[in-house]
């Protein structure tokens, strides 16, 4: 019976990283008290819930194009096409201001730069507080317990091999069965995290998911912002999807 505090410690080490796991998915997905829910949703916040700042940062991107304020190149630059202020929408001028002096810039190097900007924390800390989006801290827990559940089920498998080797051939089934429970553990748990119906994201608490749910993807910007860029034509696809830095025109 060498392989039992194998067994045990699998055992321990996936116990721990289920209930971590768990436990930081309640969590985040309780964010929230009262204000929870309260009034709809405005189209950076609806993308912010589904996808982050990234998705605020597409979002304005495509909107800035389909209002011929900006072209998207399939090539991945964005060249601005109207220099006049607009509208004075502060993701705008984000964008304008990260693409900079010269009119164009790559999309890769304007993604972190529209994603941090001080109007999307706003946007942010505005959900934060009606209990709609999932604090940074909340989704930095769930990240650690899905890393404590990967190495768990990586370490059941490990152990239960070595375990396997050190009987004899005859007597590893039950071997197998027993470093079966982690593996099995730990495997529903990842795919738990995995399956989570739309409009499931690490971004919203389960408040701002059901605002999510409810919103109608009959507009195109509803579409993208909710649904991501999928929901694009392919040019604009690979306009803001391709990597693409350095130095070149559109």
């Amino acid at each position: 019976m060498v392989w039992i505090p194998l067994l045990l410690v699998a055992s321990v080490v996936t116990a721990v990283g289920c209930v971590r796991l768990c436990r930081a998915a309640i969590a985040a997905g309780g964010t929230g008290g009262g204000a929870a829910g309260a009034g709809g949703l405005t189209l950076g916040e609806a993308a912010f819930l589904a996808g982050g700042p990234g998705r605020v940062t597409e979002l304005a991107l495509v909107s800035m194009h389909r209002a011929r304020r900006l072209l998207l190149a399939h090539t991945g630059w964005a060249t601005v096409l109207d220099t006049s202020g607009g509208s004075g929408d502060e993701l705008e001028r984000a964008v304008l201001g990260a693409i900079g002096p010269e009119g164009q810039a790559p999309v890769p190097r304007l993604r972190p730069a529209v994603a941090t900007a001080a109007c999307v924390r706003r946007i942010e800390e505005g959900l934060v507080a009606r209990g709609l989006a999932v604090p940074g801290a909340g989704r930095r827990e769930v990240a650690a317990g899905l890393r404590a559940v990967r190495g768990a089920f990586l370490l059941a498998l490990v152990l239960g091999t070595v375990a396997a080797g050190l009987v004899e051939e005859g007597g590893r089934a039950p071997v197998l069965a027993a470093f079966a429970l982690p593996l099995t553990a730990s495997g529903l748990c990842l795919l738990l995290a995995r399956v989570e119906p739309y409009p499931h994201s690490r971004w919203a608490s389960h408040a701002g998911q059901r605002l999510l749910a409810g919103l109608s993807a009959e507009d195109p910007l509803t579409a993208l912002a909710t649904r991501g860029p999928a929901v694009l034509e392919p040019e604009l696809r690979a306009a803001l999807g391709r990597s693409r830095g350095g130095h070149g025109v559109p």
